[in-house]
């Protein structure tokens, strides 16, 4: 599989990028700038109903009372 980063352009001061398949909240952009390092790299999100995708890794998003 090739890297996204190979494919995207690289862009002088970019922070970081992301390719999403739904547009991005000013709330989700916040925190996905706390959550990607600063180093001009392009990364993956899928959102779903009841998990996201992220660089190829499930995060499952579950109400804080379902935690056990």
């Amino acid at each position: 599989m090739t890297d996204i980063n190979d494919i995207m352009p690289k862009i002088p001061s970019m922070k970081w990028g992301a390719l999403m398949n739904r547009a991005p909240t000013s709330a989700k952009i916040k925190e996905l700038h706390k959550i990607f390092p600063h180093n001009g790299k392009w990364h993956t999100i899928f959102e779903e109903e009841d998990y996201t995708y992220i660089d190829d890794k499930i995060i499952w998003k579950k109400d804080k009372k379902a935690w056990t």
